[in-house]
């Protein structure tokens, strides 16, 4: 039979026990979480960089193909044959934006968030 001393001293153990790994389950909770939300800013300002990156490109290259086609048909109609062309691309993104912006983006957090 056991003693109560050894009762209460393994009782005392085992709660000292929880508390440790209560403590340690607390502390990576919290690496996790920190993990986990450098992943999401480090992807997030990447993408920022690209998009500005990008639109530069864009921007530059817009104005070289306006003057590329300018002598064909005239300044005026070069402008708005790159702008309807701009104008094509937004409708595009918008028309497809599940496919290409919301469902990569959610299948991302849910990987990055869910991830054990």
């Amino acid at each position: 039979m056991i003693s109560s001393d050894q009762n209460v001293e393994n009782i005392g153990q085992l709660v000292s026990e929880l508390r440790e790994y209560y403590l340690l389950q607390k502390e990576y909770l919290q690496l996790d979480i920190i993990d986990k939300t450098v992943r999401i800013l480090t992807v997030l300002i990447l993408t920022i960089v690209i998009t500005v990156f990008t639109l530069l490109v864009l921007f530059y290259l817009s104005f070289a193909t306006v003057h590329w086609i300018e002598p064909f048909v005239g300044l005026g109609w070069a402008y708005a044959i790159v702008s309807a062309f701009f104008l094509l691309l937004l409708l595009l993104a918008v028309l497809l934006r599940k496919p290409l912006i919301e469902r990569p983006l959610v299948r991302f957090l849910s990987e990055t968030l869910m991830n054990a």
